[in-house]
Parts: structure tokens; C-alpha cells; sequence
């Protein structure tokens, strides 16, 4: 049995060629030499050489312990296998291959669950990728006679930009998915991209076109301008071209009508101008119509016909004579007249009803027939000796009386 000296300690020993030699089990093992130092020192060199190779697997351990090893504590534990075969150290070798040998499950169970974790990264990448992507192929697919340009083009760079930050920050992807991914990105912010150059090519086209052709209808309502009232027919028939002349864009055709409708202002003002020369010149005539009707709305209370109508022709003589009054009055003043005038129509009316020979004929015919009814009903309803066909005769026979008192005499 190996007994332990003072160049020895339990784990190994030093020779007088300072040899160190490692204790595994019954055997030992040369683990190499140190020529220059003294025995002691020999031997803590070699100690030193198992603490490091100790404090790696403690490192290693607790690294796996926290799960933040990585996908590399499998290589980690080989690496250790691997060192601890025959190493240059000396120190309990059989308990840090024992502690080693432990990790290997545990490194497996690691990087498993590392590797769930990440396809699970992988997954959510992926998906953030994918939502991106149908919001920005369902951007691309809108009929253009809907898109909103400003707002889908802000949209289109808010996703460009979440795109940025999920290749920053998000799971990495496999290449050739990510490439994928991206060309559908690209090909949707593309085909926005197109339609949108194409759409405002055609709004600056049409922008000329329309602005051509309204400038060349604000010419000629500008000239004119010198036509004054005699202008405006012209003006309206350039008003109706403008409508069918198209739109520009909104600041443009605000300008554009800005000029135009400056130009109609103009002749419409020579208008109000002319209208207000005539409305001071009508007004004595609106004074003498008003005191025509003061003294002719009494036949409102009139029910001579004849004099009310003669009496009436004699107004409306005058009030042609009279002739036009300011258009502000014009409704009122013609209102008051109307009033009269259907009153005597009324009673026109009223007469021609009561002398129509036609209706009179029809009147006494039913004169006759109502009094023959009422007649029989009256002989009937003495000799009825049916309580109840004497009620329902009886109530007839006031209706019909009713019908003959209706007719007058």
C-alpha cells in the first residue's frame, strides 16, 4: 500500500526527479515535471491545474443550474470529458468525472428545452412577419378609387419600419424563409408604390387639362366685363361649360373658380347696380299701387257681384297704368291684389252655381224623386205593423227629408 511522505498528499506524490504522479484509485499516474522549484512546489503547480479544471465544471454547473448555458453545454460537457481523460492535474479526478458526468443530462435537457425555446422564437418571428405582410398585401389590393394615398402611404412606412425593428430585435430566421418573407413585403410596397406614381401622373395630366381649359373660360368671361348686364346670358352659358370642364386639384380649382367667379361678380355687380337705379325709380309706383289697394280692399267685404267686379276692372286699369314696382315689394304687393281678385271670383263662382240651368234642372229632378220617396215611406211606415221595419223606415225617411231641406226651395 502507498504510504503518504512529505513530498506526498492524498491525491498525488513527487519524486527525487520531481516527477509529479496523480492517485486514481490503487494506481497512479505520471502527470509530468517540475525541474526548477522545490517538491511543494511541484506539487501545487498541479493542484492548481485540478482547481482550474474544478472551477470550470463549478462555472459550468451553475451556468446550466440558471439555464443560460446556450446551445453550447453540450460541447461544454465534452470538452470536460475530454479534459479530465488523463489530465496534467492532481486532485479528486474521480469526483469532478463524476460531478462531469452529471451535467450530461442535464445539457440535454438544456438544449432541448433552448431549442423548443428558440423554434418557439422562430414561430413568433415568423407570425409577426406573416401579420405584417397581409396587412401590407391588403394595402396593395385596395381599388384605387378608394385608397387614401397620404394615410396608406404612412401606413406603408409604419410597417416598413415594424419590419426593421422585428429583424433587430425579434428571433432570427432561416435565410431562405426570410427571403420569402421579404420579397412579399417588398412586392406589396412595390405595387403601392406604382399605383400611387401612376395615380398622381394622372392627377397632374388631368391638372393641366382642366386648368387649360378653365383659364381659356375665365379669358373670356373676363372680356366681358365691359357688356355689363348685357353679359350675364354669356357668363351663365360659361358657367355651364365650367361644371363639365372637370376638377382639379383642390387648391388649384379653388383659384381657378377664385378668378372666374371674380369675373361674374363683376357683371353681376353692374346688375344689382342697374336693379337698385330701377328699384328707386319704381318706388312711387309701389307708393301709388299701396294706395290704390287701401282703397280697394274694402271689396273684400263686397256680395254684389256685378259691383264688385266693376269695381275691380276699374283697379286693375289703373294698376297697369300705374306699371312696375321694386322687386322686394313685388311678391307682397301682387299678393294683396290676388286676394281681391279671388274674392270676386268667389262670388262669380257662387252665382254661376246657383243659376247654371243645367244644375237647376238636375236639382228640381231630384226635388221630384226625393218627394215621391218620402211619400211612399211616409204611407209605409202608418201601415207597418214590423217594429223593426218600421225603425229602419223611419231613419230613411230622415235622411231622404234631410237630402230635400239640403236642396232649399
Amino acid at each position: 500500500m502507498i504510504t503518504v511522505s512529505e513530498n506526498e498528499q492524498p491525491w498525488g506524490r513527487v519524486d527525487e526527479n520531481r516527477t509529479v504522479y496523480v492517485r486514481e484509485g490503487d494506481t497512479e499516474r505520471e502527470v509530468g515535471q517540475f525541474p526548477d522549484g522545490t517538491p511543494e512546489e511541484a506539487l501545487a503547480y498541479f493542484e492548481r491545474k485540478y482547481t482550474d479544471l474544478a472551477g470550470q465544471v463549478t462555472l459550468l454547473e451553475a451556468r446550466i443550474a440558471r439555464g443560460v448555458a446556450g446551445g453550447e453545454a453540450g460541447e461544454a460537457v465534452l470538452h470536460l470529458q475530454q479534459a479530465l481523460v488523463e489530465p496534467a492535474a492532481v486532485g479528486d479526478l474521480a469526483a469532478l468525472r463524476a460531478r462531469v458526468e452529471k451535467l450530461t443530462g442535464k445539457a440535454g435537457e438544456l438544449t432541448e428545452k433552448q431549442k423548443a425555446e428558440r423554434e418557439a422564437a422562430r414561430a413568433e418571428a415568423v407570425a409577426k412577419r406573416e401579420a405584417i405582410i397581409a396587412e401590407a398585401e391588403a394595402l396593395a389590393a385596395q381599388p384605387e378609387t378608394s385608397i387614401r394615398w397620404k394615410d396608406t402611404g404612412e401606413a406603408f412606412e409604419r410597417l416598413f419600419h415594424e419590419w426593421q425593428e422585428a429583424q433587430r430585435h425579434g428571433a432570427g430566421v432561416p435565410k431562405s424563409q426570410a427571403d420569402a418573407l421579404w420579397k412579399r413585403f417588398r412586392t406589396a410596397r412595390q405595387t403601392f408604390d406604382t399605383a400611387r406614381r401612376a395615380h398622381f401622373a394622372r392627377m397632374d395630366a388631368n391638372n393641366k387639362e382642366v386648368k387649360q381649359a378653365k383659364e381659356r373660360l375665365i379669358a373670356q368671361a373676363e372680356a366681358l366685363a365691359p357688356r355689363g348686364v348685357e353679359g350675364i346670358p354669356a357668363y351663365r352659358h360659361l358657367l355651364d361649360e365650367w361644371k363639365t370642364a372637370g376638377r382639379a386639384n383642390r387648391r388649384l380649382d379653388d383659384q381657378l373658380w377664385a378668378r372666374f367667379k371674380a369675373a361674374g361678380d363683376a357683371l353681376y355687380a353692374a346688375k344689382a347696380a342697374e336693379a337698385a337705379l330701377q328699384d328707386e325709380e319704381y318706388g312711387e309706383n309701389l307708393k301709388a299701387k299701396e294706395a290704390l289697394l287701401a282703397e280697394a280692399e274694402p271689396l273684400l267685404r263686397e256680395q254684389d257681384r256685378v259691383a264688385a267686379r266693376k269695381r275691380l276692372t276699374a283697379l286693375q286699369l289703373k294698376w297697369d297704368e300705374i306699371g312696375r314696382v321694386p322687386r322686394d315689394s313685388l311678391r307682397d304687393i301682387e299678393g294683396r291684389l290676388r286676394r281681391i281678385e279671388d274674392h270676386v271670383k268667389s262670388l262669380e263662382d257662387e252665382h254661376w252655381r246657383a243659376t247654371n240651368p243645367e244644375t237647376k234642372a238636375r236639382s228640381e229632378g231630384l226635388r221630384g224623386q226625393l218627394e215621391a220617396s218620402i211619400a211612399e215611406l211616409t204611407a209605409e211606415i202608418a201601415a207597418a205593423s214590423d217594429a223593426k221595419a218600421k225603425a229602419a223606415a223611419e231613419e230613411k225617411l230622415a235622411t231622404q227629408q234631410s237630402w230635400l231641406a239640403a236642396l232649399g226651395d
